[in-house]
């Protein structure tokens, strides 16, 4: 079993900058990929940026060069980051964190970014 807690949604300006960070526990030595995806309202569930074996990131086109996805490790908690600058009012979704394991996908609650002025 893994656990997977997101925060650091908000409300943000056209333009800001904002951290989501992703707590993960549990059986982390299980984890395989970690990743970002989002949920705008009447929108299917999108892959934001997806970390590949700890090795390279994938991003989807919307976000290459605004965003970045960085992950550590500590006191057996992995930790994935996603530093979201020159965030624009399209990027305003539900963020959530997913961990592809040895034995199955699991999900967290979700985060929410809503960037408006």
């Amino acid at each position: 079993q893994v656990q997977l807690v997101e925060s650091g949604g908000g409300l943000v300006q056209p333009g800001g900058s904002l951290r989501l960070s992703c707590a993960a526990s549990g059986s982390i030595f299980s984890i395989i990929d970690l990743g970002w995806y989002r949920q705008a309202p009447g929108k299917e569930r999108e892959l934001v940026a997806r970390i590949i074996s700890g090795a390279y990131t994938n991003y989807a086109d919307s976000v290459k060069g605004r965003f970045t996805a960085s992950r550590d490790i500590a006191k057996n908690t992995m930790y994935l980051h996603l530093q979201m600058d020159s965030l624009k009012p399209e990027d305003t979704a539900v963020y959530y964190c997913n961990a592809a394991c040895s034995y199955g996908d699991y999900w967290g609650q979700g985060t929410r970014v809503t960037v408006s002025s």
